[in-house]
């Protein structure tokens, strides 16, 4: 019975790509996964969970962003300062209105596991507010997220 051996990709051999996303009525918990999926490079036949072999993801219209059911408003985040009795907390609605990608790359942090890697592949999400972007010398391809489920988009 011959042997098989699992061909792991040589870090001369990764090739990244460019996708964007329109984050336009999108559920932040789907486009998560999403780009939680691509920046690991779980998407790839080449994947390898101790090497950075993900994809750069630009997401546009991040402020469009909604939530399902009343968690925009009653989900809450902690945070801890540090010091004694220092716990902090807020909800998206008021972290939406500071920093509009903030919830996006909280969502898509807390889905990859912890570790030095998750912090670099986390630098390949590029979160914008509006149709503007300087990414368009990369050659983006376009991902649909309607066309992925019909669920990822919340239709009113």
């Amino acid at each position: 019975m011959p042997i098989l051996m699992t061909d792991f990709i040589k870090k001369s051999e990764i090739k990244n790509h460019w996708y964007i996303i329109d984050g336009s009525n999108a559920v932040v918990g789907r486009l998560a996964t999403v780009i939680a999926k691509i920046i690991r490079g779980k998407n790839k036949p080449t994947y390898t969970p101790h090497m950075d072999n993900g994809d750069f993801v630009v997401v546009k219209n991040v402020e469009k962003v909604k939530f399902t059911g009343k968690k925009f408003s009653n989900k809450k985040y902690y945070r801890h300062t540090g010091y004694p009795g220092g716990i902090k907390e807020t909800n998206p609605e008021r972290l939406h209105e500071k920093k509009p990608g903030e919830v996006l790359k909280l969502a898509v942090k807390r889905m990859l596991p912890v570790g030095p890697l998750s912090k670099k592949q986390l630098t390949k999400l590029k979160v914008y507010s509006g149709e503007n972007h300087p990414h368009e010398a990369q050659n983006l391809t376009t991902i649909e997220l309607s066309k992925l489920n019909n669920k990822n988009l919340l239709r009113n």
